[in-house]
């Protein structure tokens, strides 16, 4: 598998687990030390992965009322051989859910 098959594979399986709120699915991407952290908000949102899977299994997932997937790569970035930057939009009706 390339890299960029590898990134790609990875993205997918976060959107399903974000589509689906599907926490077994997003512990297959990120790290269990990885930080979900945000500025967009006051404060500063900073939840470690045991504080952020049980918010997302509480959601009513965008795949229950069978809302239309909108997630999408736009490009993917590497700088190097162990560094990649998926480029990813969501359309604000749905980001705001996930």
């Amino acid at each position: 598998m390339t890299g960029f098959a590898a990134v790609t594979s990875v993205v997918a399986t976060y959107f399903d687990g974000l589509y689906h709120a599907d926490i077994e699915l997003l512990g297959r991407v990120f790290h269990p030390k990885a930080i979900y952290a945000t500025a967009d908000e006051t404060p500063l949102l900073y939840r470690t992965m045991d504080d952020y899977f049980p918010v997302v299994a509480q959601r009513v997932s965008p795949a229950s009322p069978d809302e239309p997937r909108r997630d999408v790569i736009e490009a993917i970035q590497f700088a190097g051989q162990n560094t990649a930057f998926p480029l990813h939009r969501l359309s604000d009706d749905c980001a705001h859910r996930w």
